[in-house]
Order: C-alpha cells, then sequence, then structure tokens
C-alpha cells in the first residue's frame, strides 16, 4: 500500500481504507479458488492493485464515464479502478462464473455501488460505452471483433473513447497485426519498481470506422 499511497498522493482517507481490505478480502477468496496465482499473492499490491491504476496515470475519467473492463477474471484492473473513480460506472464482464462471484463480493464487501459484475460473453452486450479496459485477455486481433460496436460516438473525456489496455514485452508486433493506430504508455515512466520495466498501457483510439 505504501507505493500506492506515494504514487497517488490525492487519495481519499475512504479510497487509501478500501484498497487496503483488498489483499485480505482476494487472500481469503484465494484460500477457496484459485483467482490470482499464489507466488503472485505475495506481491498482490504491486502486481495487481498498482498495475491496474496503471491506466490512472494516463486518464482521469470523468463523472459519468461508462467503462467495460473485458474478462475481469478476478475483478482486475476494474476493482482497483472503480476505487480510484467512484463517479464512475465500470461494467465487469467474464466468462467465468466463479470469478464473477469473487468481484461480487469484493464491491458487496467494500460497498462499491458504481460496479456491476456479469457472467457474460462481451460479443453479445449489445450496450455501448466510452471505454473498454482489460489486461493480457488475448491478442488484439482476436479482441477487434469482440469489441465492434460497443463504444458512444460522443467523446468527453480527454482521450477520444477506445480501448486502454495493459500489456507487457513487445507490442509493437501484435498492435501492427491490425493496422490500427495506437499510443503506447511505459509504466516504467510512472512506477518505479522493476516489475513495471515492460509493462505497457496501449491506448487504441476507436474512430468508428473499424
Amino acid at each position: 500500500m505504501d507505493s500506492i499511497i506515494k504514487y497517488f498522493p490525492e487519495l481519499t482517507a475512504e479510497q487509501i481504507e478500501k484498497l487496503s481490505r483488498l489483499g485480505a478480502l482476494y487472500q481469503d477468496w484465494n484460500e477457496k479458488i484459485n483467482v490470482i496465482s499464489r507466488k503472485d499473492m505475495a506481491h498482490f499490491y504491486e502486481r495487481h492493485v498498482l498495475h491496474s491504476l496503471g491506466i490512472a496515470k494516463v486518464i482521469q475519467f470523468k463523472p459519468g464515464t461508462k467503462v467495460l473492463d473485458l474478462g475481469t477474471g478476478g475483478g482486475f484492473p476494474g476493482v482497483p479502478l472503480a476505487i480510484m473513480f467512484p463517479d464512475t460506472h465500470f461494467h465487469l464482464v467474464d466468462s467465468i462464473g466463479k470469478k464473477i462471484s469473487v468481484v461480487k463480493d469484493v464491491a458487496k464487501q467494500l460497498k462499491l455501488s458504481n460496479i456491476e459484475a456479469q457472467q457474460v460473453r462481451v460479443e453479445t452486450l449489445i450496450r455501448r460505452y466510452d471505454f473498454v479496459v482489460s489486461r493480457a485477455v488475448t491478442r488484439f486481433a482476436s479482441m477487434l471483433p469482440w469489441v465492434k460496436g460497443k463504444f458512444k460516438k460522443e467523446d468527453f473525456n480527454e482521450l477520444q473513447n477506445g480501448l486502454l489496455l495493459l500489456k507487457g514485452g513487445d507490442v509493437d508486433e501484435e498492435m501492427e497485426e491490425t493496422r490500427t493506430g495506437y499510443i503506447t504508455f511505459h509504466l516504467e515512466d510512472y512506477f518505479h519498481e522493476e516489475f513495471f520495466q515492460t509493462k505497457k498501457v496501449v491506448y487504441v483510439p476507436w474512430e468508428g470506422k473499424r
């Protein structure tokens, strides 16, 4: 938690309290089902919470923004972002029911009323969003058909509506498969821990023509 407070000094006491409780909640769930790899639990705040909040270094969602977390798993990046942006609505979806059960319980325990968690395949959703966020779910070329038609036409955030993807390693080869315009933000520019040296937020503006 210390590193999160260091990198986000604007956090309120309520946000710090909720973020502080995440570790115990996920530890408890991890003893029932394997939500997070056991070795990663020792680095929970760095590799899951702070990593998710990398998106908050790229964009500050304005109140009323609607965000889809595609393939959220146990709730990342959606849960930490929902704590960070209480006036933004987050729709966390995954096809695996056990993981959505975890998200629903965490949201209930922390009284995160801006989270909606649903077991569903993203292709079947008909709602539209300002942004889609995701963390290492699949290659971008495979994701493109899933998100087609999912974006609102009107922009009101600092960035144009689009995708914000947490990825690692060399992203250029993967992103250039689709000849899609994108911007890469290197998380090592914001966070000094060694883990972030290869981590990135890839922003893909959605221009409506794809």
